[in-house]
């Protein structure tokens, strides 16, 4: 009797390279106001996991590494809301560079996603911001929540372009990684569970993600004194962080996979079923949707 393929096990990595191209290609010709409401969630749900780690954080006691281990899980709020309740997020989408690789999807296609992607990713971001200020999130603890608030921005803005561009390459290397790692799980566990290590890593190892950065400096510039945040090394970080963050993903994650997989051009396409075979298809979650 021929064993049937068990339906638990993690898809493949070929496989998920497979799924990545074809993803890449659907986000691609996604309808522009669908792609941006989908934006905006992004960015709220980013930084509902960017305002978790910086309560989580405060006052812990804890000692530096406890305290940045701690805050790493509370981030990881944010993209799994994202994964599993669907969303667009820009540095997830730097993904599609894998199709745009395979010849599948053009150029103007891949920056026309970014560009809508990363707006709405904004919007959503700054919109979270007028809601915990108008709920007065950061006068808890006694007003240390908006201490570390302002802490958190001050040293971001204090990164220098080379800084933030090596430590926002290492983010989206892990943020893309969590993305690949969830698209081999098959369940809602599965894929919490995936997300969950590399984006701690990332938080706790001090790594730069362009669109938390949209959370955590503006909120930090809104509640600080003057002279207490710095708004050009502010800027200074969003850019160099947003190209670390293409680079990382679609150099180090994409390329590399798309390298390993695809090159020969038949990468793209699944070969056909056996006719024999059993194993049930289930439906693709789409990459951060």
């Amino acid at each position: 009797m021929e064993r049937e393929t068990p339906h638990h096990d993690a898809h493949p990595p070929r496989k998920i390279a497979q799924m990545v191209a074809r993803l890449g290609v659907a986000k691609a010709n996604e309808n522009g106001l669908t792609l941006f409401v989908l934006a905006i969630l992004a960015g709220a749900f980013i930084s509902m996991g960017a305002l978790f780690f910086t309560v989580v954080t405060t006052d812990t006691g804890l000692g530096f590494g406890l305290t940045r281990l701690v805050g790493g899980v509370s981030f990881c709020l944010g993209l799994i809301l994202v994964v599993i309740a669907g969303a667009e997020l820009f540095t997830g989408n730097n993904l599609i560079a894998m199709a745009w690789a395979s010849g599948l999807v053009g150029t103007r296609a891949v920056l026309r996603n970014w560009l809508i992607v990363y707006l709405g990713n904004v919007v959503g971001c700054l919109g979270s911001i007028a809601l915990a200020i108008w709920g007065r999130t950061d006068q808890m603890a006694s007003g240390n929540v908006a201490a570390t608030a302002v802490k958190i921005a001050s040293t971001k803005a204090d990164l220098t372009f080379s800084e933030g561009l090596a430590r926002g390459i290492l983010c989206n290397a892990l943020v893309c990684l969590a993305v690949w790692l969830a698209l081999g799980g098959r369940g809602v566990a599965d894929k919490i569970v995936a997300i969950v290590f590399p984006i701690t890593a990332f938080v706790a190892m001090g790594f730069e993600h362009s669109i938390a950065n949209w959370f955590f400096l503006p909120y930090g510039l809104a509640l600080a004194g003057p002279g207490r945040v710095d708004p050009t090394g502010a800027l200074v970080n969003l850019v160099s962080v947003t190209i670390g963050n293409i680079l990382g993903g679609t150099l180090l994650v994409a390329g590399v996979y798309w390298t390993a997989y695809m090159r020969d051009g038949h990468g793209a396409h699944e070969p056909k079923p056996h006719p024999r075979a059993h194993e049930a298809r289930e439906p693709e979650l789409s990459i951060l949707r």
